[in-house]
């Protein structure tokens, strides 16, 4: 049951359905301690319209059906978990792996150069989790940026497959711009539909 009520002008799809569907799959996956609040709803319509290809709402709310989600916000607003729950909404051939930033880059410590081209330029969708988390790690002395490298990677692959990817991230624009530079800051947003939390959204893991 969810514990709010449904905006009107949100029931273009069974949206109600759809919100009872996550809420119930994410108090069994994650706890009791699960929620969707009533602030929720916009990031999760906006996910949903971009998940069921409504193109007619999707054209409505500035969302690009040929690019990924980027989707920003707090620590412990959600951002994982939403982006797990919505997986189900996704037809088959846009199905993505949820990948943690921080593991990719260990990955590069112990198998070297070989992991960009793995999520550089893989033959399936990723969602990198928790972008910026991840440090500037060394593979026998050589320093990469992991992540500024498998994005550009990405990027280059994206217009050759237009295959998108998403990822998720605490930090802001100019943030992402300093740890990754101007270079990938400029593509992500040709690559990403940015969906963004309010920045006051409580940290619903306390």
């Amino acid at each position: 049951m969810i514990p709010f009520k449904i905006q009107d002008n949100f029931r273009c799809f069974d949206f109600k359905e759809c919100l009872s569907f996550i809420y119930n799959q994410g108090q069994m996956k994650y706890g009791k301690h699960f929620q969707i609040r009533k602030e929720d709803q916009l990031i999760i319509y906006k996910l949903l319209i971009y998940a069921i290809r409504d193109e007619e709402n999707c054209i409505k709310h500035n969302i690009d059906l040929n690019k990924g989600i980027l989707l920003l916000g707090p620590i412990g607003c959600g951002k994982t978990s939403l982006m797990t729950l919505i997986k189900p909404f996704f037809y088959p051939e846009y199905q993505y792996r949820i990948k943690a930033a921080r593991e990719i880059a260990f990955e590069f410590i112990n198998d070297g150069f070989g992991v960009l081209n793995k999520y550089g330029k893989a033959q399936v969708s990723y969602c990198f989790d928790d972008l910026g988390v991840e440090k500037s790690l060394k593979h026998f002395g050589n320093d990469c940026n992991t992540m500024a490298e498998i994005l550009l990677s990405n990027y280059d692959y994206y217009f050759q497959t237009r295959k998108p990817i998403h990822a998720t991230t605490n930090l802001n624009a100019e943030e992402l711009e300093k740890l990754y530079g101007n270079r990938v800051r400029s593509r992500l947003r040709e690559m990403f539909n940015l969906i963004a939390f309010d920045t006051n959204v409580p940290d619903k893991r306390s």
